[in-house]
């Protein structure tokens, strides 16, 4: 294989890296570590392949690419259902690190996935606080839940981690409007976003940090990626249902938290799904419905800079 025509396939663990250059080229491991990624980087930079695949394994990758994408080295980051579900077109059963890296390039050369760009540094540490919020979130939820089955004796110790909780959760929500104060352009787009009825600073700090594309692309390109765009299931006379699947699910978990706060009052979305109700669509449908309404909003928001206001409703 020409090395300037490589594409590579890493599969990532939590200990270990494996490279694989093509599907008969050089193959490699490495730590997962400072040390290991770095000596990886080097090697590449060498072969200077076309594109470099990784499978999302729920952030063991972010040292990796954050390395990659410093070196400029071109890289996409895959969703393992679109890997999975290649290996099977393609027949492929057996599975050992080694076949995953080889799989992944693989799929790089056929799939050609487009470049994945990484967000900012402040972008990247405005969705590691939004993170860290949700965290603290689900464990007070879990705590208050444990409170009511301890024995009485025990439970100060759990009032005393749920007050500990608290007291993170409201520093967390500090350096959260702290970072949007501090950069001039999360300033400038988040006082933008929250003049819409049912931004709050959840979702404001979520769009920033977590959907640099808002207002870069048009309402489709945008709604599929949050995973709010319906895709068709016809099949000949056969008219399935229209359902949403993929795209980022963290964006999408604290929209549908705002759009059920909007329809309440928001002047476009209240209307719109009272609409919907009484053309007998069922209310999930309903609200995912007017959630790809709000998003669209949001986004010509962001992409003419203007505060919220009727014209931006979508034709």
């Amino acid at each position: 294989m020409n090395r300037d025509s490589a594409y590579i396939g890493i599969d990532v663990s939590k200990a270990q890296l494996d490279v694989a250059v093509g599907q008969e080229g050089e193959h490699w491991q490495a730590s997962n570590d400072e040390n290991g990624i770095g000596m990886c980087v080097e090697r590449l930079q060498a072969i200077r392949p076309v594109l470099i695949v990784i499978e999302s394994t729920g952030g063991l990758e972010m040292p990796l690419m954050t390395e990659l994408y410093a070196a400029q080295l071109p890289f996409a980051l895959v969703h393992p259902g679109r890997v999975k579900e290649f290996a099977r077109s393609i027949g492929r059963l057996a599975k050992t690190d080694k076949l995953d890296a080889r799989l992944l390039a693989r799929f790089g050369e056929a799939v050609k996935p487009s470049v994945t760009r990484l967000p900012g540094e402040a972008e990247q540490y405005l969705n590691a606080l939004t993170v860290r919020r949700r965290q603290i979130l689900d464990m007070l939820v879990d705590e208050n839940n444990r409170l009511a089955s301890t024995r009485f004796s025990l439970r100060p110790k759990i009032e005393e981690h749920i007050a500990w909780l608290k007291a993170e959760l409201e520093q967390i929500n500090q350096q959260i409007d702290d970072q949007i104060r501090q950069i001039p352009h999360f300033q400038e787009k988040g006082k933008i976003l929250r003049s819409a009825k049912g931004v709050g600073p959840v979702l404001c700090a979520k769009l920033l940090s977590g959907l640099p594309e808002l207002g870069q692309m048009d309402r489709k390109k945008i709604a599929a990626l949050v995973g709010v765009a319906p895709f068709n299931d016809d099949s000949g006379y056969r008219k399935g249902k229209r359902r949403i699947k993929g795209g980022r699910a963290d964006i999408r978990h604290v929209l549908y938290m705002a759009t059920v706060a909007a329809v309440r009052s928001n002047i476009i979305l209240k209307p719109y799904y009272q609409h919907l109700l009484r053309e007998g669509k069922l209310k999930k449908v309903a609200l995912v419905a007017c959630m790809r309404k709000f998003l669209t909003i949001l986004n010509a928001m962001i992409r003419d800079m203007r505060p919220f206001n009727a014209a931006h409703q979508p034709a």
